[in-house]
């Protein structure tokens, strides 16, 4: 027991990023991927995503993970306001509970740079974020989880060629 503790320390500590996706996609039962794109504004390339669900099949009441890989630097308060805007261009016009995620997701979500990874676990009543192998924060909130898959997922998304992408339809 004690052998497989360390060994699991070490590969957090040398391991990196790769590892924070791993851990949570592998709590997925039959996890497979569904699809992957990038996204670029004008000729930037800001960051490859990557969805897992169950047998490869995304069905937002079952768990599923999005992995982000990121190319450029961006700050964690910056991810957070632009979560919030993008839940508000979709219509969530709840202004209590954006101002609750707001602060929750600047509280936990790092300043990121070329090659950091952030990896979402979503379930039906949560949703679990991954940096560098550890815990970020948890929001335990069902109404978050569905707003906050919506950025990529929903079919009001900003970015419809992504979510193809994600959803394995390109």
């Amino acid at each position: 027991m004690r052998r497989s503790i360390l060994t699991l320390f070490l590969v957090f500590a040398f391991a990196g990023p790769a590892v924070a996706a791993e851990v949570a996609i592998n709590q997925i039962p039959n996890v497979q991927k569904v699809g992957e794109g990038r996204l670029s504004v004008a000729f930037w390339d800001v960051y490859d995503a990557t969805l897992y669900a169950p047998n490869g099949q995304w069905n937002p009441k079952k768990p599923f993970a999005l992995s982000i890989r990121y190319f450029r630097e961006i700050e964690g308060a910056d991810i957070a306001e632009r979560s919030v805007a993008e839940m508000k261009k979709q219509g969530f016009s709840d202004e209590q509970s954006l101002t609750s995620w707001r602060k929750q997701m600047q509280a936990m979500f790092p300043d990121v740079k070329d090659g950091t990874e952030l990896t979402a676990l979503f379930t039906t009543q949560k949703t679990t974020f991954y940096h560098n192998g550890k815990i970020a924060g948890v929001i335990e909130d069902p109404q978050f989880t569905k707003q906050f898959s919506n950025i990529w997922l929903s079919e009001k998304t900003s970015e419809p060629s992504l979510r193809k992408a994600l959803l394995g339809q390109s």
